[in-house]
């Protein structure tokens, strides 16, 4: 898209942390290092079960005294309650903010339309909100958190256009950037199976969260032998869960696709064997975006 725009995300919504001990209490929780987040900078982070699976993940950024969690609109009543049970006599409140929306302002001139830099995580105030570039991937979008009352003559004002939401979920696909629980499944994905690493969401140098053990086992050990990545698809396209077949045998399973893009898990041996890949009645052809690593996650044959 040659020009910046903007799409309000409905599926997204606000969990604001406050309070005196508000960064203590997530840094104990959570995969990133809460005490990086400030005015200028934003984090990408998950909430894992005790066994390093995923429940929540979520941009975090700093807002006067509070701190915005950026997550999925339709979990995050389970997210408060999860983040409440960890709360005990620690001096923060947890309260959702429908009257907060995000947008993704995406193109060519994004960041510099929201006066920002082209650093992942960059943040500053923004009228009425706060702006940020997406933590994960420059290239995927920059982000502001505004007033819903407000936010579409504040993005305008910015000289942005609304773009629809199909347009950057394009993006996202073909850049392979998960979309909360639409790719990763509840209590059974894994961190680094997801991204997570590369696209900033671990910080390996701060002290210990929930699930941290098995996170930090499966880096050192080399322990991965799947990834989340983006696909072409010709045919008509597999439903989420559609199982990916390499020559009969299972290599995989479908996430969230649209206009011939899509995600898969696959197992990395057959993608770099380049086997042929299908999943239902399409051929899946898997794309490796310039993030991805595979280092010596697979040996051919495993």
């Amino acid at each position: 898209m040659a020009n910046p725009s903007f799409v309000l995300l409905d599926d997204r919504g606000v969990l604001a942390v406050s309070g005196p001990d508000r960064r203590a209490f997530l840094q104990g929780l959570v995969s990133n290092d809460v005490d990086k987040v400030g005015p200028e900078s934003a984090r990408y982070a998950a909430l894992l079960t005790a066994q390093g699976k995923y429940l929540h993940d979520f941009i975090i950024v700093a807002a006067g005294e509070s701190l915005w969690l950026d997550a999925e609109t339709g979990r995050l009543p389970d997210l408060k309650r999860r983040l409440s049970l960890y709360r005990l006599r620690a001096k923060a409140a947890l309260d959702e903010k429908p009257d907060l929306i995000v947008a993704a302002v995406f193109g060519k001139g994004a960041s510099a339309a929201l006066g920002l830099s082209g650093e992942p995580g960059a943040a500053r105030s923004f009228d009425s909100g706060v702006a940020l570039v997406d933590p994960r991937l420059a290239a995927l979008a920059a982000r502001a958190i505004l007033p819903r009352d407000t936010a579409r003559a504040e993005l305008a004002e910015a000289g942005l256009a609304e773009a629809s939401f199909e347009a950057y979920d394009r993006l996202r696909l073909s850049l392979g950037i998960p979309d909360g629980s639409r790719d990763l499944v509840s209590e059974k994905s894994i961190l680094l199976e997801s991204g997570f690493d590369e696209l900033n969401g671990v910080d390996w140098q701060k002290g210990c969260y929930i699930g941290q053990e098995l996170t930090a086992r499966t880096k050192y050990r080399g322990l991965i032998k799947k990834r989340l990545m983006p696909v072409q698809i010709v045919g008509p396209a597999p439903a989420p869960g559609t199982i990916v077949s390499a020559n009969g045998r299972e290599a995989g399973e479908m996430r969230s696709s649209r206009d011939g893009l899509g995600l898969a898990l696959l197992r990395i041996e057959p993608v770099l064997a380049g086997k042929k890949l299908t999943a239902g009645e399409a051929a899946i052809s898997p794309m490796r975006p310039g993030w991805m690593r595979f280092d010596s996650e697979a040996v051919p044959g495993s």
